[in-house]
């Protein structure tokens, strides 16, 4: 049975939420910014008003102002964007339960009904962008195909507020000529790959020579290449809350690069705070870590460890998370920012292998369950550990609005894993 697939894309997401609630903004060149003091001075999101005046997403404050004179920079609000996300959603669930987020603003839907056509799912597509403008004020592009990769692909075609259609008649005259680039997953390493192949557009990876791709980019080529001829069948996966979680963490961009092994451990050990507070809230246990990291000059770095035991203990995964620092990063002193995730994440209720180190695991978690108590009674910064006291600036790194949400979390809030 053929699908009718929505891929849903509120326009300006951050700063259009902002012009809801300021709005003096609507109509003005602004931007959403991190904060230039604190080194996450890039823009975020920014209005229709700016991005016609050149400014672009991941462009450094000075340089969106270089383009923009009189650009207006506000601070995010997250929990506000995450807010308006989770009555977004609710609208979409309203349609369909089969809604897949892709991140804050973006949303597959699968509204397949026996019988349905694309038509039908246009004029469906039109209601719904119609109802959001209405409810919520924002304005969506919504893209309508049989599959996922043609549905995003569709509304990323005409923004803001319009819905476009991409169908097995017109796909070859609408997303061919379109650059190899906007396809999913094709990132700029692979766009880069392709076009020293002479692959420039969909078209060109469609009717490339399929050994030729798989060459060049193993089974992500014959991938690729299925997508761009229109073969994707992976489904809409809505899920519920427990398998969404796939991993959890936190980065933090301090005020000044972290320059010595002893500040890249105590960086860790904040990291580990959070995210293990997380854990345990959430009534989850991590089999693995990783830790990330980006140099003086930017360039990205991380490596992974499985761990013996999955756990949500602050100790055991900060110790984790420092071998792997001692092990694989210390070189690449001074750090930027650095990161933290935990992912082969389990129920803390599922069965675990016993050993000898049990009671002591056992006070290590009333210890952490203590300290969870008391930061969220009294705030974050009521307790710290005694190494923060030879801090030298790094203690200013605020963690809660730099936290990387898992599906889940933008969708029914922080729910427990073991809750029915």
């Amino acid at each position: 049975m053929p699908r009718v697939l929505l891929h849903s894309d509120a326009n300006s997401y951050y700063a259009s939420v902002e012009c809801l609630y300021t709005p003096a903004l609507r109509g003005k060149p602004m931007a959403v910014c991190g904060s230039a003091e604190e080194r996450h001075g890039i823009v975020l999101a920014k209005s229709e008003a700016a991005k016609a005046r050149g400014v672009q997403t991941g462009m450094a404050i000075w340089q969106a102002k270089k383009a923009c004179p009189g650009l207006i920079c506000v601070p995010p609000d997250y929990e506000l964007y995450l807010h308006f996300s989770a009555k977004l959603r609710r609208i979409y669930e309203s349609y369909t339960p089969l809604v897949e987020p892709f991140g804050l603003d973006e949303c597959w839907l699968d509204i397949t009904q026996p019988g349905m056509r694309l038509a039908e799912g246009e004029r469906v597509a039109q209601e719904l962008r119609q109802r959001i403008r209405r409810e919520l004020g924002l304005t969506v592009s919504i893209g309508v195909a049989e599959n996922k990769v043609f549905a995003k692909l569709a509304s990323d075609l005409r923004k803001p507020d319009a819905v476009t259609v991409i169908s097995a008649e017109n796909f070859r005259s609408v997303a061919w000529p379109l650059p190899a680039r906007d396809l999913l997953y094709v990132g700029p390493r692979t766009a880069e790959k392709l076009a020293h192949a002479g692959i420039r557009t969909i078209g060109g990876l469609a009717l490339a020579d399929t050994g030729m791709l798989e060459y060049r980019l193993g089974k992500n080529g014959v991938m690729l290449q299925a997508f761009a001829l229109g073969l994707d069948r992976s489904p809409v996966r809505a899920g519920d809350a427990r398998e969404a979680f796939r991993s959890i963490g936190n980065s933090a961009t301090p005020p000044r690069d972290i320059q010595t092994p002893q500040e890249a451990r105590w960086m860790l050990h904040l990291l580990a705070d959070s995210v293990c507070e997380r854990l345990r809230a959430l009534g989850l246990r991590a089999g693995q870590v990783s830790v990330s990291l980006r140099d003086g000059d930017l360039a990205g770095h991380s490596c992974q460890k499985i761990l013996a035991h999955a756990t949500h203990g602050t100790g055991q995964i900060a110790q984790a998370a420092c071998k792997l620092l001692e092990e694989r990063l210390l070189p690449l002193l001074p750090y930027r920012s650095m990161g933290l995730h935990c992912g082969g994440l389990k129920p803390e209720n599922a069965p675990v292998q016993l050993d000898f180190w049990g009671e002591e695991a056992a006070r290590a978690e009333r210890l952490d369950r203590a300290l969870d108590s008391l930061r969220y009674r009294f705030g974050p910064a009521a307790i710290r550990r005694a190494s923060s006291l030879a801090d030298t600036g790094l203690s200013r790194v605020e963690l809660t609005g730099q936290r990387v949400h898992p599906a889940a979390f933008l969708r029914e809030g922080c729910v427990r894993y073991d809750q029915p």
